[in-house]
């Protein structure tokens, strides 16, 4: 979900002063539109004060292991540590990998299938017991080892690890060894022994997966409501479904923490937050940023580009993203690639980004791989004139499935209207080659983990399509596209290759590319893998989607990294509003 942003500026751009210009609400800096994507807004060391976030909906959890939304891995450095992170820079800036807990890069032997890293010392959990390597294999453990309590996060781990195919998980084994392919000769040396090579292992790590877990006080999937922080914050009070409340973690040393500044005394996140709300708060000065880094509404984005003093507190960046339809291809009659192909000809790409918001939202996209995303190669293999749709194209090809009409749902989340309104023009286009698709709403919060994601109940339910969003959980065409159309990464909850595509020569294109140590090759199978996903209509990319953030006034400290779809970072922000 971190993804690789290509964001115009060449330097640092330090911009803004320390402090606002009004404290009593609706505070502007004195930084202009898109100053936050190639410098930082506001800049202060500033300590003291309370930074809120809200958001639409709830995140699925916030157990570092058990989580898969870019403003979570964003979110949860506060509290936990990874690995490797990336450094709190603007733009492209962002995706430069650095040090976390580890105190350097991995050390790679045995031809790329062993990685080592050193744990730094001093570093203490929210509870001042030190943190030890025996903390971060657990963590490992538990996120990849027991899917059937913890489904929501990515299964690289559980896939690359060189692990015995008897082990159960933490939960079920009953010795005290945990799995032989982690290592920890010492409590500050932790060593992964890999199936096969993984070039990318280093981006890898810096999933919240390895941020570690004291395995006496884990609680399985209740972890969420009392997590122990290793970070610069810790949980003071989590009111499922309202508000989480962070305070300073007393036992964080800065010492042992490079990155990490610990500015505000509090940070208070609001949960279930009408969107508009949102939008008026930002505006107000109320609140510093909408977590989800989803941008503005649309009849917000009006309101804020017709007003030049509004216009200036924007932020518009690509975020390595694609907005896309996934075709269920376990779903009848879309089962037949003449059926998918219909529907790639008959929608209207026009009409879904003009419902988003218009350009300003992102270009209308052909490819699975973002534009900003090393290893893409622009090509259109479903071309129509315009980008308006084909009906005649899409009538063929329906005809060559054996069908004239088809019935299907397509499902979206309730709490992001541009996917509803996607959607809906989704249907429009479909209507006129005779597929009727009626809309299905789901709540984000469990989008994956009980509707969408969940193969036995998109089948049941006659979900054939499925609105999506995809960022790269690392900056390269491996960590983008694995996890979206590689069949290892078919999962029964939790699931994000939505269209379960399980194509053996698209599996091993992705295994070899990430085994190979030669950079440029890996890009160039990732643009072929690319076509080749293409060429099994199992995607209809809509948008590459950039983002139109709103700064709220009192923050400081802000800036719009690549490494999280172009959210602002969350490590460092502080406010001027005490």
């Amino acid at each position: 979900m971190a993804a690789l942003a290509v964001v115009s500026g060449t330097s640092l751009l330090l911009a803004g002063c320390s402090k606002a210009d009004d404290d009593k609400g609706g505070a502007k800096s004195n930084a202009k539109a898109n100053a936050a994507t190639t410098g930082v807004v506001n800049v202060s060391d500033a300590k003291g004060g309370t930074v809120t976030y809200a958001m639409a909906d709830a995140p699925e959890s916030f157990d570092p292991g058990n989580t898969y939304y870019a403003f979570i891995y964003n979110f949860s450095r506060l509290y936990a540590r990874p690995l490797t992170t990336f450094k709190p820079a603007p733009g492209e800036k962002g995706n430069e990998l650095v040090p976390d807990l580890a105190e350097g890069l991995g050390t790679p032997s045995n031809g790329g299938k062993t990685w080592t890293y050193k744990i730094r010392q001093g570093v203490k959990f929210s509870d001042g017991t030190e943190v030890t390597a025996k903390d971060v294999k657990y963590a490992v453990e538990r996120s990849n080892f027991a899917r059937d309590q913890l489904s929501l996060g990515p299964s690289y781990f559980q896939q690359f690890l060189a692990n015995p195919s008897d082990y159960k998980g933490p939960y079920k084994d009953k010795s005290d060894k945990g799995l032989e392919s982690i290592q920890t000769p010492d409590d500050h040396t932790v060593v992964f022994n890999l199936n096969k090579p993984f070039a990318d292992f280093d981006y890898l790590v810096s999933a919240p997966q390895t941020a570690p877990v004291p395995k006496a006080k884990d609680t399985g999937v209740d972890y969420t409501k009392s997590i122990v922080s290793s970070g610069s914050y810790k949980f003071e009070s989590y009111e499922e479904g309202k508000q989480v409340t962070l305070v300073r973690n007393e036992h964080w040393d800065a010492k042992a923490d490079p990155l990490r500044k610990q500015y505000p005394d509090k940070i208070v996140l609001k949960l279930k937050v009408n969107q508009a709300t949102i939008d008026k708060d930002l505006i107000a000065g109320d609140i510093v940023a909408d977590l989800a880094g989803r941008g503005v509404d649309t009849q917000t984005q009006a309101q804020v580009l017709a007003k030049p003093d509004l216009k200036a507190g924007t932020d518009n960046a690509l975020g390595g993203r694609l907005v896309y339809t996934a075709i269920n291809s376990k779903v009848k009659p879309f089962d037949n690639i003449e059926c998918r192909k219909a529907v790639q000809y008959a929608i209207d790409k026009v009409s879904v980004q003009t419902v988003m918001g218009g350009p300003i939202r992102g270009d209308i996209a052909s490819t699975v791989l973002p534009t900003d995303i090393p290893g893409y190669q622009k090509f259109d293999t479903y071309a129509t004139e315009g980008n308006k749709g084909d009906v005649a194209k899409a009538k063929e090809h329906l005809k060559a499935c054996g069908q004239e009409k088809i019935s299907t749902f397509i499902s979206a989340r309730s709490d992001r209207q541009s996917e509803v309104d996607s959607a809906t023009a989704i249907a429009e286009s479909l209507k006129k080659v005779g597929i009727e698709a009626k809309i299905k709403q789901y709540p984000s919060s469990k989008y994956f983990s009980d509707y969408a994601g969940v193969p036995t109940f998109t089948k049941k339910e006659n979900i054939g399509l499925i609105m999506m969003q995809w960022g790269a959980d690392w900056p390269t065409g491996y960590g983008y596209l694995q996890q979206i159309v590689h069949g290892k990464a078919i999962g029964q909850s939790g699931n994000t290759n939505l269209s379960e595509l399980n194509d053996p020569a698209v599996n091993k294109l992705l295994d070899d590319a990430i085994a190979n140590t030669d950079e440029a090759a890996r890009n160039a199978a990732y643009g072929d893998i690319d076509r080749k996903v293409m060429d099994q209509a199992v995607i209809v990319p809509l948008t590459y989607f950039k983002v139109l953030l709103y700064r709220g006034g009192h923050g400081t400290n802000m800036t719009s990294t690549a490494a999280f779809s172009g959210q602002y970072d969350y490590l460092n922000i502080g406010t001027t509003k005490k």
